[in-house]
Order: structure tokens, then C-alpha cells, then sequence
């Protein structure tokens, strides 16, 4: 199963994090508006990311819930009618809740920037370290801290859980 290092933190000056951001990262940014659906698993947290054309992605992934740089264990499969498998699931699982954003997204080497606009909830920075499958965590771990620094992440900023979990403590 692939793995990441992530890190969510509330973005307190987003003008201030995209221009960081832009400076660290390959390229512009590219726009993608997200709804995920998110269903009741036993383990982990199972999601269904649709996109405005209809397509997208049924995603698992299972990481703890805490602050600071922590591995992610994933598994996504392209979906090609959201709303039908949607609908499917929703009529087999629970729906736990729908997490709507507008998400910018940057490469600065093997890391994935997202800048989030969330419904809800306001402005938020991921990053995703991807990690080849022999790579250490601990590796992607300080490669994300030094991100976190050039981005200006304050500690006090660290989001432990999901976008739903802060909805749904809201």
C-alpha cells in the first residue's frame, strides 16, 4: 500500500502562505474543486472524492490522528460516474459527511502543496511527502518539518484529523 508523510495546519495568512508556497514550488498552480463523501468504516476512513466533471476517486487511507508529520497508508482507485458510485455506497455504508474545497495544488519536488478553501471551515495547508516504497519515514518526516518551516507553519497551526472532523466538532 502506497504511503505518505503528511502534515494539516490552518493557514492563519493565506495571501502570505500562497506567495511561500509559489516561491518553493515547480510550477503554477493548478485549481481542482473537490466534494468528498465520506462513508463509516471500522478502520481508516473511506472516501469518495468527485470532481466538476463528473469523474473521481474512491480513496482509503488509514493514518493517526495527531499533530505534526505522521505517515498515511492509502489505496485509491479512479472512478469514472461519482454520483453513481455515490449513490452505490451510500446505499451499503453509512454516510459520515461531506467535506466541499477548492484546492490549489503545487509539487515542490516529491511533496504535494494543497492550499484548501474549505467549505465551512476557511483556509488550510496539506502537505504530502510521497514515499517511494523503500523510502524511511523518517526522511519524508524531516522533509516535511523543513517545508513546515519555509512555509511559516506555526505549531499552534497543526490540525491532528480530518477535514470532517472538524466539521463535525463544529
Amino acid at each position: 500500500m502506497p504511503r505518505n508523510v503528511e502534515i494539516k495546519a490552518r493557514a492563519s495568512d493565506p495571501v502570505r502562505l500562497r506567495a511561500l508556497a509559489l516561491d518553493l514550488a515547480g510550477g503554477p498552480p493548478v485549481v481542482i474543486e473537490q466534494d468528498d463523501t465520506f462513508f463509516a468504516t471500522a478502520t481508516g476512513r473511506l472516501k469518495l472524492r468527485a470532481f466538476a466533471d463528473g469523474t473521481g476517486e474512491l480513496i482509503f487511507y488509514d493514518r493517526p490522528d495527531r499533530t505534526g508529520p505522521k505517515t498515511s497508508r492509502y489505496a485509491l482507485a479512479p472512478v469514472a460516474d461519482a454520483d453513481a458510485l455515490r449513490a452505490v455506497l451510500a446505499a451499503a455504508l453509512p454516510v459520515r459527511g461531506r467535506v466541499r474545497k477548492r484546492r490549489e495544488l503545487l509539487l515542490a519536488g516529491r511533496t504535494r502543496i494543497h492550499l484548501d478553501r474549505v467549505e465551512g471551515l476557511g483556509d488550510f495547508l496539506e502537505l504530502e511527502v510521497v514515499l517511494a516504497a523503500d523510502a524511511e519515514i523518517a526522511a519524508g518526516e524531516a522533509e516535511a518539518r523543513a517545508l513546515m518551516d519555509r512555509l511559516e507553519v506555526a505549531p499552534g497551526d497543526l490540525v491532528a484529523g480530518a477535514y470532517l472532523d472538524l466539521l463535525e466538532g463544529r
